[in-house]
C-alpha cells in the first residue's frame, strides 16, 4: 500500500481471495483496534464482530458480494460504515467511523418520540383535568384518574389510595389497567409495617416520588421489585393529592420503561395532584353547601395553634371572627380581643414565629379587632382544606375550642381524626344538626326587613346606574345628584346597606342595627 493510502482519512484493508489480510493502513488499525500482526491473519481474526456479521457474510462463498452497510460493533462501542469492493485478485474493505452521526440521529429520534409521548400525555392529563372540574365526590375523582391513566398504552396500571380511618395506612379507592402481580405486591407491602412504598413516602412528605428503574431501587420493597420484574414493570411514580398543607391521598402510576417519567412529565403530574386535591376539597365544600343537615364537631385545642399560644402570652380571650385562605400555607385571621390593648397584641403577634403580619382594624376601651396573617400549618387551615367550615372558635389563656361544620357523610370521622392526629386536637363532641332551607324569596324578604327605605333606594339607584360595574357607568357624584343628596351622604347609605347585605350573606347569626 503506497504512502497516500497509508495516510488516508478512511480505513483500508486488502483481503486476498482466501480471506487473508494482506495490507492495512493506519486509520483502519485505529478504527478496528487491530494488532501489529493483523497482516497475514484472517479477516475474521482481525475485524471485530457485529451483531449482523454483514462483512463476513459478504466474503463467504466462491465470489465476494460488493456491498455497503452501517453496523454497531459492541467490542469497539462504535458505529462503522463498511464498504466492500471486489476485483479478480483481491477485495478492498473501506471503513469509516459514523458514531457521531448515528448518535445525532438517535438523539433526534428520541426527541421526536419524547415530543410525541409528551403530546399524548398532555392530552390525557387535559381530559382528566376537564373531568375533575365537574366531579362531585372523591370516588368519582379517583375513578376518573385511574381509568384515564391505567387504560392508556402509556402506563401499565394506576391506582388511587387514601389514608384509612384512624391510621396512616393507605386503602385503595380505585385501580385500572394491567395490574399483574405488581399491584398485589404493592397492596401486601402497604400492610407490612417493616417496609415503605413510594406511595406512602409521597403521602408522608407531600412530594412526588419517582422510582426508575424499579428493579434497582432500594426505596421499593423487595417483593414489589420482584413482581415488577416478572410483569415487565420498570418505573413507578407516586403523586400526592394536595390542597394547601393537607394530603388527601396518592396516585400510583406504573410503567414498563426503565425511564418512563421525564422531568416534564413529573411537572405535569404535580399539577394533576394539585388540581385533584383542589377538586376533592371543592366536592366536599359543595356537599356541605347543598346538604340539608350538617355534622357539627367540637375540638379542644392545646398549644398546637398559634392563636392559643398568643392568648396564653396575653392572658386574654381571643374570639375568631372569620378566616380567609391566602395560599397553600397562609391564613388571614380576623380576631376580636377582650380586656387587652390591641396595639400590644399586634406587637406581640409579630414576635410569634407562626405569625407573619398583624394589623389593628378597630380599637375600643375593652379591646378591639386585629387582622393576623398565619403562615404555618394550623388546625384552622387544615379544617378549611378538608372542606369544613369554622362556625365558632375562641382561645383563652392557653386553651381553645373550635366548632366545625362538615357534610354528614362517611368522611366526617376521617376528617376529624386527621385534625386530631396532625394538630394534637382533642375530639370533644359531635352533633347532627338540621339546616334551615331558605328560598330566594325568603332571603330577599329578610334583606328588605333589614334595610331602611333610604338604603334600599340608594342601593337600587347605584346598581341601576352601573355604579358597581368596572369601569363604573356612573360616579358617586352623579348618583348623588340623581338622588338630590351630597356625595358623603350617598357613601354613608351605601356602606350601611352593603354592610347589612354582607351580614346576611356571610353570617346568618349577625344582627345589624340601624345606622351600623
Amino acid at each position: 500500500m503506497d504512502d497516500r493510502l497509508q495516510r488516508a482519512p478512511i480505513g483500508i484493508l486488502y483481503v486476498s481471495s482466501d480471506g487473508i489480510v494482506t495490507d492495512i493502513n493506519n486509520t483502519a488499525r485505529t478504527l478496528i483496534d487491530a494488532t501489529d500482526d493483523a497482516v497475514g491473519s484472517t479477516l475474521a481474526e482481525v475485524f471485530p464482530r457485529s451483531v449482523e456479521d454483514s462483512l463476513l457474510i459478504a466474503l463467504e462463498g466462491e465470489s465476494v458480494t460488493d456491498t455497503s452497510f452501517e453496523e454497531y460493533y459492541p467490542n469497539l462501542d462504535r458505529w462503522l460504515e463498511v464498504s466492500v469492493v471486489s476485483t479478480a485478485d483481491e477485495t478492498t474493505v473501506y471503513v469509516q467511523d459514523v458514531t457521531d452521526h448515528r448518535q445525532q440521529e438517535q438523539s433526534l429520534e428520541r426527541l421526536r418520540q419524547e415530543r410525541k409521548r409528551t403530546a399524548v400525555i398532555e392530552d390525557v392529563l387535559s381530559e382528566i383535568l376537564a373531568a375533575l372540574v365537574g366531579a362531585t365526590s372523591r370516588e368519582e375523582i379517583a375513578k376518573t384518574i385511574c381509568h384515564e391513566l391505567g387504560d392508556t398504552a402509556l402506563y401499565e396500571f394506576a391506582w388511587v389510595g387514601e389514608r384509612d380511618v384512624g391510621s396512616d395506612e393507605l386503602v385503595t379507592h380505585a385501580v385500572a389497567g394491567e395490574t399483574g402481580e405488581t399491584y398485589a405486591a404493592v397492596c401486601d407491602a402497604l400492610e407490612d409495617d417493616t417496609v415503605t412504598t413510594p406511595e406512602e413516602n409521597a403521602v408522608e412528605r407531600g412530594r412526588i416520588q419517582t422510582v426508575q428503574p424499579l428493579a434497582e431501587s432500594t426505596q421499593v420493597p423487595e417483593s414489589v421489585r420482584i413482581a415488577g420484574f416478572a410483569d415487565g414493570v420498570q418505573s413507578a411514580l407516586a403523586i400526592p393529592l394536595l390542597y394547601g398543607s393537607s394530603v388527601h391521598g396518592v396516585v400510583g402510576v406504573y410503567a414498563s420503561g426503565t425511564a418512563a417519567f421525564s422531568d416534564r412529565e413529573r411537572t405535569s403530574f404535580e399539577t394533576l395532584g394539585e388540581v385533584a386535591g383542589f377538586a376533592i376539597t371543592a366536592a366536599r365544600n359543595r356537599n356541605l353547601l347543598l346538604s340539608d343537615t350538617v355534622a357539627e364537631i367540637t375540638f379542644e385545642i392545646g398549644d398546637s395553634s398559634v392563636l392559643t399560644t398568643l392568648s396564653q402570652a396575653l392572658d386574654s380571650k381571643l374570639e375568631l371572627k372569620g378566616v380567609v385562605p391566602q395560599g397553600d400555607d397562609t391564613l388571614l385571621c380576623f380576631v376580636s380581643v377582650e380586656d387587652a390593648d390591641v396595639e400590644d397584641i399586634s406587637d406581640m403577634a409579630l414576635n410569634n414565629d407562626g405569625i407573619d403580619e398583624s394589623r389593628v382594624i378597630r380599637e375600643s376601651e375593652v379591646g378591639g379587632t386585629v387582622e393576623i396573617t398565619v403562615q404555618e400549618p394550623t388546625p384552622l387551615l387544615t379544617i378549611t382544606s378538608l372542606g369544613g367550615t369554622v362556625r365558632r372558635a375562641s382561645f383563652d389563656s392557653g386553651s381553645g375550642q373550635i366548632v366545625v361544620e362538615f357534610p354528614p357523610d362517611g368522611d366526617v370521622r376521617r376528617m376529624a381524626e386527621t385534625i386530631s392526629r396532625e394538630h394534637d386536637a382533642e375530639f370533644v363532641a359531635k352533633e347532627e344538626r338540621e339546616r334551615s332551607v331558605t328560598t330566594a324569596r325568603e332571603f330577599q324578604d329578610a334583606l328588605t326587613d333589614r334595610l331602611t327605605e333610604r338604603q334600599k333606594t340608594v342601593l337600587q339607584t347605584a346598581y341601576l346606574a352601573d355604579y358597581f360595574e368596572s369601569p363604573r357607568g356612573s360616579t358617586a357624584e352623579e348618583v348623588a345628584a340623581d338622588l338630590g343628596i351630597t356625595g358623603s351622604t350617598l357613601l354613608y347609605h351605601l356602606r350601611a346597606g352593603q354592610r347589612k347585605l354582607l351580614d346576611a350573606y356571610l353570617d346568618e347569626n349577625t344582627q345589624s342595627t340601624e345606622g351600623h
